[in-house]
C-alpha cells in the first residue's frame, strides 16, 4: 500500500497547495479547501480519505507557523512562476498501482502475438505498463506470445517492427523473451499436472465434448488415471495422434457458471509440416494455448502487475485454477475498459487483409491508425503517451476521436514548429505599379522571433513595375473585379482581371490599417522565382499539389513544419521536389 507522507510527488504539490492558500489568506491555509484540490488531482485518495486529511492537516499546521512573509519567501524559491491567484494544475498522473510495498521491485509487461504490426489499440497496454514500472523504479518486460502457428501465424517481420514501435514510442524494454523458444518450460510443468492428477489428455470430439461440458457432465477422458494420462501425453509429443485427435485439459470445477471456465484447453496438436512455425519450422507439433504458456510466464517472470483490457477477465479465472495447483500466488491485475477510436481501423485481421489485397499501399498507410502510419504522418509519440495516460486505466469504457489525438500532438508541435507558407490549386497573380523594391520578413514562429525569419525581395520589373506571385485559387474564388486583398506582411492590391490562368491586379497601398478597414481577405503568397514544387499526401491518401516556399528547400526528412492556414506536416522526402504527410490543422 503507498505510504503517503512517503510519496514525493504528492508531499510537494501538498506543499505547494498549502502555500499558496496560506498566503491567499492571510498566512492560516485551510485543510478543506486543499483536500478538495488534492482530490482532483488523485481521485483515488478518496478511498484513504483519512490519511490523506492527516497528511493535509499535518502541513497546514507546519506552515500555518510562518509568517506571511516567510510564506512568500519560500514560495519565490521554490515556485518562482507560481503567484497568489495561480490556479493549480498539475500534470495529470496515473493512479498508484495496488499492493506496491508487497513486491521488492514491480515487474510489468507487454506480450504482442507478432502476426501483425502495432496499432494505437495496443498504445493502451504498452504504455501503462512500461509507465507504471518507471513509476516504481521496475522493470518492463516484452514478451512475445507467438504459440499458435496454424491460426494467428506469427510472421517474422514483425518480431522488428514491433521491437521498433516500442523504441519509438519511447517504452524502453529491459528485457525480452519469445514463447516458441520456450515449449521444453512448458512441457515440462504440463508434465508436472498430469503427474498430479491436475490435468489429462481428452481424445473427445470437440463438439461431443463441448455439450457434455455445457450439461456440466464429465467427459470419458476425465476419469484416467495418471499413468494412462502420461502414456497418451508421450504419444501426442511423438506424433502418434493427428491434429485434433487430443489435447490436454486443465481440471477445474465442471459446475463453475461459466462454461468457458471448465476444464480449459492446455496444449494441442498443430501439423506443423502444414503450418510450420516462422522460427522453429516443424520442430514442435504440440503447442501451448494462451492460458497455459501466458500463465506460466506470467509467475516464472516474475510479473508483479497484469495491465489488460477486461476481456482477459475469464482467462484470470482460468489460470488462478493452475496456480493453485502450483500454490503460485496470482499477480495484480487491472482490467481496463476498451478503449475505441471512432473512424480508426483497429482490426488486424481487416489491416493485414487490406494490405494484402493492396487496398491499403503499406503498413504505414496514413489511413491506418498503425504505428508506422502516425509516425510518418508526424504524429507525437509523446502525445499518444499524454492522451493514454490522462485516460488511464479506468475500468469504464471510452471513445476517442482522431481529434482528440490530434489536440494532444498540436499541443506538443505548436511551441517547437516552423511555419511556412504554402499554395495549392496555384494560379499565378500578376501585380502592376508596384512602387518600390519590397522586403518582407517573415518569422519562422509567430511568438518565438527568436527561431528566425525567412526574407525575401520583391523587385518589380519592366515598364509596368510588375510582380509575380503563386496565390491559392480558392482564395479568390468568386471575387470580381475591383476587389481589394492584402498578400500578407506585404502590401495591398486590387483585381483587375480573373482569367482561367491567370490573375492579373494593381497595387494599391502599403498600409496594413487600411486592408484591416476594408475588411480584405489576407491570402499568403510565393514568389514565382521563388518556390519548390510541394506533394502533401492527406490521411485518406489522396494527394493535394501545389508550391511552397523556397524556405523549404533546406527542410530535412522526418522535419515537422506548420504551412500556414493549413495545417502541420511531416516532411517524408527533399530532392527537388518536397513530399509531405499531412497531421492535422
Amino acid at each position: 500500500m503507498l505510504i503517503l507522507d512517503k510519496d514525493k510527488e504528492l508531499s510537494e504539490i501538498i506543499q505547494k497547495v498549502t502555500f499558496l492558500n496560506a498566503i491567499k489568506h492571510n498566512g492560516k491555509a485551510q485543510s478543506s479547501a486543499i483536500i478538495g484540490k488534492i482530490i482532483v488531482e488523485y481521485p483515488d485518495l478518496k478511498k484513504r480519505i483519512k490519511d490523506l486529511s492527516n497528511l493535509i492537516d499535518k502541513t497546514v499546521l507546519e506552515i500555518n507557523l510562518l509568517s506571511i512573509e516567510e510564506q512568500t519567501q519560500i514560495v519565490k524559491k521554490r515556485w518562482p512562476n507560481a503567484d497568489k491567484k495561480e490556479k493549480i494544475k498539475e500534470k495529470r498522473k496515473l493512479p498508484p498501482l495496488k499492493s506496491v510495498d508487497e513486491y521488492s521491485k514491480i515487474i510489468t509487461r507487454f506480450s504482442p502475438n507478432p502476426d501483425c504490426v502495432l496499432h494505437l489499440g495496443s498504445a493502451r497496454a504498452i504504455i501503462l505498463s512500461h509507465e507504471y514500472a518507471r513509476k516504481y523504479g521496475g522493470k518492463f518486460i516484452l514478451r512475445f506470445e507467438d504459440t499458435d502457428p496454424k491460426v494467428k501465424k506469427p510472421i517474422i517481420e514483425f518480431y522488428d517492427s514491433i521491437r521498433k514501435d516500442l523504441e519509438w514510442l519511447g517504452c524502453v524494454i529491459d528485457e525480452e523473451y519469445i514463447q516458441s523458444d520456450r515449449l521444453p518450460i512448458y512441457y515440462d510443468y504440463a508434465e508436472k499436472l498430469l503427474s498430479k492428477g491436475q490435468a489429462y489428455v481428452c481424445k473427445c470430439v470437440p463438439d461431443d465434448f463441448r455439450k457434455k461440458i455445457n450439461q456440466k457432465k464429465e467427459c470419458k477422458c476425465r476419469s484416467f488415471s495418471v499413468k494412462k494420462n502420461l502414456k497418451h501425453w508421450n504419444l501426442m509429443l511423438e506424433g502418434a495422434y493427428a491434429e485434433g485427435e487430443a489435447i490436454v485439459r486443465i481440471k477445474t470445477d465442471i459446475y463453475h457458471p461459466n462454461p468457458a471456465v471448465r476444464d480449459w484447453p492446455a496444449l494441442r496438436i498443430i501439423n506443423t509440416n502444414k503450418s510450420p512455425h516462422p522460427r522453429t519450422g516443424n520442430k514442435y507439433r504440440v503447442w501451448p494455448l494462451y492460458n497455459m504458456a501466458a500463465g506460466i510466464d506470467d509467475h516464472l517472470m516474475g510479473i508483479t502487475h497484469i495491465i489488460r483490457g477486461k476481456e482477459h477477465l475469464t482467462n484470470m479465472v482460468r489460470q488462478k485454477y493452475m496456480y493453485e495447483y502450483f500454490a503460485w500466488d496470482y499477480p495484480e491485475t487491472i482490467h481496463y475498459g476498451r478503449l475505441k477510436i471512432t473512424g480508426a481501423l483497429l482490426s488486424k485481421s481487416k489491416i493485414i487483409k487490406g494490405v494484402k489485397d493492396g487496398d491499403y499501399y503499406g503498413w504505414d498507410d496514413p489511413r491506418l491508425a498503425t504505428f508506422e502510419a502516425l509516425k510518418k504522418r508526424g504524429i507525437q509519440p509523446e502525445s499518444i503517451k499524454k492522451m493514454i495516460i490522462d485516460v488511464g486505466p479506468k475500468t469504464a469504457d471510452v471513445t476517442l476521436s482522431w481529434e482528440n489525438l490530434y489536440s494532444y500532438n498540436r499541443k506538443f508541435l505548436d511551441p517547437k514548429t516552423n511555419r511556412y507558407f504554402l499554395v495549392l490549386n496555384p494560379i499565378l497573380l500578376t501585380v502592376k505599379f508596384v512602387p518600390r523594391i519590397f522586403e518582407a520578413t517573415l518569422k519562422l514562429h509567430p511568438q518565438n522571433p527568436d527561431i528566425g525569419f525567412r526574407t525575401y525581395k520583391i523587385i518589380p520589373e519592366g515598364n509596368q513595375n510588375q510582380v509575380s506571385f503563386w496565390i491559392d485559387k480558392n482564395d479568390v474564388k468568386n471575387s470580381f473585379k475591383d476587389k481589394i486583398f492584402r498578400l500578407m506582411e506585404l502590401f495591398n492590391f486590387r483585381i483587375d482581371q480573373i482569367n482561367d490562368n491567370d490573375i492579373k491586379a494593381s497595387y494599391v497601398s502599403e498600409s496594413y490599417k487600411e486592408a484591416k478597414k476594408l475588411r480584405s481577405k489576407f491570402i499568403h503568397w510565393i514568389c514565382q522565382n521563388a518556390n519548390i514544387p510541394c506533394v502533401v499526401i492527406m490521411p485518406d491518401a489522396s494527394i493535394n499539389n501545389g508550391f511552397a516556399e523556397s524556405a523549404c528547400k533546406n527542410l530535412k526528412p522526418n522535419t515537422i513544419i506548420q504551412f500556414e492556414r493549413f495545417g502541420f506536416v511531416r516532411v517524408d522526402q527533399n530532392e527537388g521536389k518536397l513530399v509531405t504527410y499531412y497531421s492535422h490543422k
